[in-house]
């Protein structure tokens, strides 16, 4: 199964997958290519693959890309052998993209799950981003206007998460995964038994 996760930047979708994905057997975390340059504390690998424009160009030149996307002016975009690794293994892939990115992917995986996180304000979101302390004043401005676009997509979305607390944002996903799991050892037990 793919879970998708989407929400504006500093929603804490990536702080909630990760957490997620520790604490779920058979769960995998789609690591994603990216061209901007790594947030302090970021690990090549783990949280991205930090790429070059002319790297990430190849990328889409030879089709492995499930999706990407253009967001904040850099480009994202999640591995197509990542997707069909989780599928021939039996492992459920969480991915963290953008709504761009989940716009382009829900065409291809009808399937999958899409669950938006987002604060639960934008004075919630301001504050996220000034911790943060990786962007200035102008950039922040823009991820805001940004925010308030993206929030009009969330009825497109099959769960909405509004992280105001991060234990229970966890609690959240987390059954959301668990039921979608039962939901779909349901459909595959009667149709074995000819349900």
């Amino acid at each position: 199964m793919l879970f998708i996760v989407s929400g504006p930047s500093g929603s804490g979708k990536s702080t909630l997958s990760k957490r997620v994905v520790r604490n779920i057997e058979r769960l995998s975390f789609a690591v994603s290519y990216t061209t901007r340059l790594p947030r302090r504390g970021e690990i090549d690998g783990i949280d991205y693959r930090f790429i070059t424009d002319r790297e990430f160009n190849d990328l889409i030149k030879s089709n492995c890309l499930a999706e990407w996307a253009i967001v904040h002016g850099r480009r994202y975009g999640t591995p197509a052998e990542s997707i069909k690794e989780a599928q021939s293994s039996g492992i459920d892939l969480l991915l963290d993209i953008d709504v761009q990115g989940a716009r382009n992917l829900r065409k291809r995986h009808k399937d999958g799950t899409f669950i938006f996180v987002t604060p639960p304000s934008l004075e919630a979101l301001r504050k996220r981003l000034l911790k943060r302390s990786s962007e200035g004043t102008s950039e922040i401005r823009k991820r805001i206007e940004g925010a308030k676009k993206q929030t009009r997509e969330m009825r497109l979305y099959d769960y909405i998460i509004i992280n105001d607390s991060l234990n229970e944002a966890i609690k959240n996903l987390t059954s959301i995964i668990l039921a979608e799991r039962c939901r779909r050892d349901r459909v595959v037990k009667n149709s074995k038994l000819g349900l």
